[in-house]
C-alpha cells in the first residue's frame, strides 16, 4: 500500500513538473499568433491577447487580459507604433517580452515612401476627423503592418524558435524543424503569389486603410489612393465628391475595405461607377491558428486582390 502511494505521488509530481515546463506564449495580435503556431506546431498552441475585430491601436484590456499578459512566459507585440496602449503594461512585465518592430533583420517601411515620387498620380484622401490611427499614418512614420512581408515573418519565426528553445530545450529540435518547414512553405507560396499577382500589377485599386504596403511592395502592386472611412461618420459632401472624381478618373477599379463591416462610404463612392468592392483582412481574423495559418493569411490577401483585379 505504501509503495502504491509513493508511485501515485511520484506520478503527480512528474506530471506537475511537465505542466510547469509548458511554455505559455502570448501574442498581441492574430498575425503574430499565426507565426507562433507554425513554430510551436506539435508542441503547444500560442494564445492571442486581442479578440477578433478589436482595434490593435486602442483596445481596452479586461482584467483577465492584464493577468494573462503579466503571467505569460513569452510575450510578442509589434511595438508602440502599433499598440501604444500596451507600452506601460509591457514595461511592468516580469516575463520575457519582444517588441517585434525592434528586431534586427526586418525590412521596415515608412508611410509615404512608396508614393513620394507619384504625388500627382496617386492621391491619399484622408478626412481629418477619423481618429488617432489615421493621423499616425503621417509621412515618415513607421508602417507597423510589417508582418505582411514574408521575409519579415521568417525573422519573427526565427526569434520565436530561439526563445522557445531556450525555455524548452527538450523540444528545441522540434522548433527548429518547424522553422525549416515554415521557411520552405513560405518560399513555395511566395513563388505562387509572384506568378499570379504579376498579371494584375497595372490594375488600379483603392483601399480604406493604408495597411498593405509591405504586401504590395513584395508583389509589384501599388494602390492608387486611400479613402478614410472614419467608422460610421460620413465625411463632408466636398470630400466625397473629390473621392468620387478620383474613382471616375481611374475607370474600372477595385475598392478594398476591411472587416468587420463594409463602410457606408464605400457604397456612396461606388454608386453608378464601374467599381468592384471586396474585403481585405490584414489581421486574418477568421483564420485558424495552426501551422499553416500565416500562409492562409497571405493566400487570402493574394487571392482577393487577384480575383478582383483580374475581373476589371
Amino acid at each position: 500500500m505504501a509503495r502504491l502511494f509513493l508511485l501515485i505521488l511520484s506520478v503527480f509530481f512528474v506530471s506537475g513538473a511537465a505542466a510547469r515546463e509548458k511554455v505559455d506564449l502570448l501574442t498581441s495580435i492574430k498575425p503574430l499568433q499565426l507565426i507562433a503556431a507554425a513554430v510551436q506546431d506539435g508542441v503547444d498552441e500560442p494564445a492571442v491577447l486581442l479578440p477578433p475585430g478589436a482595434s490593435a491601436h486602442h483596445y481596452a484590456l479586461r482584467p483577465s487580459d492584464v493577468r494573462h499578459l503579466q503571467a505569460a512566459d513569452l510575450f510578442y507585440w509589434i511595438g508602440p507604433d502599433m499598440e501604444v496602449f500596451l507600452k506601460p503594461l509591457v514595461a511592468g512585465r516580469r516575463g520575457a517580452s519582444q517588441q517585434i518592430q525592434a528586431l534586427p533583420g526586418l525590412t521596415l517601411r515608412h508611410f509615404g515612401e512608396a508614393h513620394a515620387a507619384h504625388d500627382d498620380d496617386h492621391d491619399h484622401d484622408h478626412d481629418h476627423d477619423h481618429g488617432e490611427h489615421d493621423h499616425a499614418h503621417r509621412p515618415g512614420s513607421l508602417d507597423a503592418h510589417l508582418w505582411l512581408l514574408p521575409a519579415n515573418a521568417l525573422v519573427i519565426a526565427e526569434k520565436m524558435a530561439g526563445d522557445l528553445a531556450a525555455l524548452d530545450p527538450t523540444n528545441a529540435q522540434r522548433y527548429q524543424a518547424n522553422l525549416a518547414a515554415f521557411r520552405q512553405r513560405l518560399g513555395e507560396l511566395d513563388q505562387r503569389l509572384q506568378a499570379r499577382l504579376a498579371r494584375v500589377g497595372d490594375q488600379p485599386f483603392f483601399v480604406f486603410h493604408e495597411a498593405y504596403d509591405y504586401f504590395e511592395a513584395a508583389y509589384g502592386l501599388r494602390h492608387a489612393g486611400v479613402f478614410s472611412a472614419g467608422g460610421e461618420a460620413q465625411p463632408g459632401a466636398r470630400h466625397v465628391a473629390q473621392m468620387r472624381q478620383r474613382l471616375q478618373q481611374a475607370g474600372p477599379s477595385c475598392v478594398f475595405y476591411e472587416p468587420p463591416a463594409r463602410p457606408r462610404l464605400a457604397q456612396t463612392l461606388s454608386r453608378g461607377l464601374p467599381v468592384q468592392l471586396a474585403e481585405l483582412d490584414a489581421l486574418g481574423s477568421g483564420i485558424t491558428a495552426d501551422a499553416r495559418g500565416y500562409e492562409r493569411l497571405l493566400e487570402s490577401l493574394g487571392s482577393t486582390l487577384a480575383e478582383c483585379l483580374e475581373g476589371l
